[in-house]
């Protein structure tokens, strides 16, 4: 599913125009990623989280020129859906597969 599809079946399911429900999302995403970037995490009950995961300082190998490099430590965006969605989405794809 595409952000367009979301933002189809939110229209009609709503009666809510497009153009509205658009801006909506886009709003939406933008609170999301300028909350992440200042450093907050964004937590929505019943849906998930949105927090800023820390990696630490590694030594890696550059294959091709047989060097070690050092990545330093940087921030990295990360979802964690919560347990209830977690849950539903089990319980629906055992279902499914049953079925199937």
């Amino acid at each position: 599913m595409t952000k367009a599809d979301i933002i189809s079946e939110i229209s009609t399911k709503t009666g809510i125009e497009k153009v509205d429900v658009q801006e909506t999302v886009e709003a939406f995403f933008k609170v999301i990623k300028t909350s992440m970037i200042s450093g907050e995490n964004v937590y929505v009950r019943g849906f998930g989280s949105f927090v800023v995961k820390k990696r630490a300082q590694k030594t890696a190998r550059n294959i091709s020129k047989n060097t070690a490099i050092i990545i330093p430590e940087h921030f990295v965006p990360s979802f964690k859906p919560a347990k209830v969605f977690v849950d539903k989405v089990k319980s629906n794809t055992k279902k499914a597969s049953v079925e199937a």
